[in-house]
């Protein structure tokens, strides 16, 4: 039989759905997206055709404004920061806990908006805002004790990379508004404009000073970085854009926090649950590795090699890659696949791009994955598909060597000393996350503190956290205050504790990580 769209996640039916519940997000029209500055939705920009990364479809034009439009904006949501700094805290938690309560009927619509718009499998996308709705409960249930007397910083800009619009960029941008601050951001140009909208428009009907505008980076940067209205800048996104906004803040004293990629790595040594490894082997390829706390660098001890790759081989074989919103029936649930589509095809050619370099380097190939007929539709278009490739003997010359990939590539790297083990698992400078397998604990404790990571897990993996879990990084993965916890409250207000952070001059930890 045939597969078929589910009809419970038919992008038109979902499109509807998104018109009955936010329809000031689009044009008189019904057929563009609007941008909401100034209190209100307005300014279709310039149209950019939007494409899904599941099939080749259009899903829409993003209204990509210019600079003195944005600028506007800007202004205008600097001026609501002094009114909403005077709105006293039981108010503002009634309005963030009036938007959370408004946004729980939606988690099904904004769930199934992430798979066309970024490529997830439902499971993903309904973590996503669950985990941003809870998160932010967490805030308000809590946000006392944080917040002392600590006073918002003014205007906090946000500019977030398209791979978790909800537990990410949201989930910082309601609780920026909870602490006092007035918010804009930016929706990532390469997806989820929809679904952020949606969620924008609840919260400003809620009387939360947000504002989201769309645009290019190159276009928007002067605005929603340098300008003087500008408070506080929250980045999430790569190292080369994240060293030029590090360097253009340098220049004043502005509060920043900017997440940027590391080669993340998981480092075995004298270890033998090959079984217990195999889970996290499969747990560690959740949306394609296309997360900021992938795992894409293993340095095996040479000795344990063959074991390595026979688990390897054994749990990657079985992953189920295709399209996440494909069923044999009407009735039938969403398919339970690993993951579906990379974010484009840009970003897949780009893959195959850094696969071949290494290969032509030197790189020694020891899987190749095919992706399996079935779990598409026939002739749809497969350009984001990508399966999961691994590399060995992986050359300095390669471009891959020090570069996350952001996809289903892995590198394993073969030592022989511990002296070796820990200097490839530096590789890139600072991580935001590592992980050290090893049947001695003992050893394996010690030897995490030689590892340039915010947190490293032993024998098992290491994630960004929620709630009270702070979260940052070292070396070159992040400039400025750490988050997560009492530290992101701290990170947008001002008071007399001193913020930690990776700054210029020093880094300051907290106790525990």
């Amino acid at each position: 039989m045939a597969k078929m769209i589910s009809p419970q996640v038919e992008f038109g039916f979902l499109l509807q759905q998104t018109k009955a519940a936010a329809p000031e997000i689009f044009t008189p029209d019904g057929n563009g997206f609007l941008n909401l500055m100034e209190g209100r939705w307005q300014e279709p920009g310039k149209p950019r055709e939007f494409i899904s990364p599941i099939d080749g479809t259009q899903l829409g034009w993003l209204p990509m404004l210019d600079e003195a439009t944005a600028l506007r904006a800007v202004q205008a949501a600097k001026k609501e920061a002094a009114d909403w700094a005077r709105v006293d805290l039981d108010e503002r938690k009634r309005r963030v806990q009036d938007c959370l309560d408004q946004l729980r009927p939606q988690v099904e619509l904004v769930g199934k908006l992430l798979m066309w718009e970024i490529g997830k499998t439902y499971k993903l996308g309904f973590t996503d805002i669950d985990r941003a709705i809870d998160g932010v409960q967490w805030y308000v249930d809590n946000i006392e004790s944080m917040l002392g007397q600590r006073k918002p910083l003014g205007l906090v800009s946000n500019i977030a990379s398209w791979n978790y619009p909800m537990s990410v960029l949201l989930h910082a941008v309601l609780v920026q508004a909870l602490c006092g601050n007035a918010v804009i951001a930016k929706t990532p140009t390469d997806g989820g404009f929809i679904s952020l909208s949606l969620t924008f428009a609840i919260a400003r009907r809620c009387g939360l000073p947000v504002t989201l505008v769309s645009g290019s980076g190159g276009e928007l940067s002067d605005v929603l970085v340098k300008n003087d209205a500008v408070d506080c800048l929250s980045f999430v996104g790569g190292r080369y854009n994240g060293r030029n906004i590090a360097d253009a803040l340098g220049q004043n004293d502005k509060r920043y926090m900017l997440e940027m990629e590391g080669v993340n790595t998981y480092g075995i040594w004298n270890y033998s649950d090959w079984d217990g490894l195999a889970e996290q082997l499969k747990k560690g390829y959740d949306y394609g590795k296309q997360r900021c706390t992938a795992y894409v660098r293993f340095v095996v001890e040479r000795r344990l090699f063959p074991q390595f790759v026979e688990t390897y081989w054994n749990t990657i074989k079985n992953l189920k890659v295709g399209n996440p919103t494909l069923v044999d029936s009407a009735d039938d649930q969403l398919p339970d696949l690993a993951f579906g589509p990379v974010i484009n095809r840009a970003q897949a050619e780009d893959l195959d791009r850094l696969y071949q370099d290494a290969l032509k380097t030197g790189a020694t190939p020891i899987y190749e994955g095919k992706l399996d007929e079935s779990l598409f539709l026939p002739g749809q278009d497969r350009s984001a598909y990508r399966a999961p490739r691994a590399l060995v003997n992986l050359p300095r010359q390669s471009e891959l060597y020090f570069k996350e990939p952001f996809g289903p590539i892995d590198s394993i790297v073969l030592v022989d000393r511990v002296e070796e083990l820990v200097g490839e698992m530096n590789i890139s400078n600072g991580a935001l996350v590592a992980a050290l397998a090893s049947d001695d604990q003992k050893w394996a404790a010690r030897t995490a503190k030689e590892v340039r990571a915010f947190k490293v897990g032993l024998n098992k993996l290491r994630s960004r956290g929620d709630r009270e879990e702070v979260f940052g990084g070292l070396g070159e993965s992040w400039k400025g205050a750490f988050v997560g916890g009492a530290l992101l409250v701290e990170a947008v207000t001002e008071g007399e504790k001193a913020i930690l952070g990776n700054f210029e001059d020093a880094t300051l930890l907290p106790e525990h990580i």
